[in-house]
């Protein structure tokens, strides 16, 4: 039988650094912005730091998450990664009804799509992660 969706992969259990960690704080900290200044996502920074450098999680190795040390850095994304990412798949999925104008399956899905970007940014005003005035336009333009 073959599985789908999620690799199966387990988060480590300690929320201390590992004893074969070479990096102190300080280093995985200047690591991760000097990642954020080539303009990496902070998860792609996580994925960098664990697969090249053995940092199995950035809060254990520094205290602290990549996007708190990003933001102290002052070299933070202007909005946060998730729904950044949903508003690109929303300009892909109008990219796509343009040209497939009778795609009925995609257009349901972008109204999911936008519908998740609404109630999230509902989310991120309420947390000051956005601009109070900050509102998703669905004809294109944010």
């Amino acid at each position: 039988m073959t599985r789908k969706g999620k690799s199966h992969s387990i988060r480590p259990v300690s929320k201390r650094p590992p004893f074969w960690l070479k990096l102190s704080p300080e280093e995985v900290e200047s690591q991760v912005i000097e990642l954020a200044k080539e303009g990496n996502t902070p998860s792609k920074i996580g994925v960098i730091l664990r697969d090249q450098h053995g940092v199995p999680l950035v809060k254990a190795a520094s205290g602290k998450k990549v996007t708190r040390i990003m933001r102290e850095a002052e070299s933070a994304m202007e909005l946060p990664e998730d729904l950044s990412n949903l508003l690109k798949r929303a300009t892909r999925l109008k990219e796509h009804l343009e040209k497939n104008k009778m795609d009925r399956v995609n257009k349901r899905a972008l109204e999911l799509v936008e519908s998740k970007i609404r109630r999230l940014a509902n989310y991120y005003r309420k947390r000051d992660a956005l601009p109070k005035g900050w509102k998703y336009e669905p004809g294109g333009t944010v």
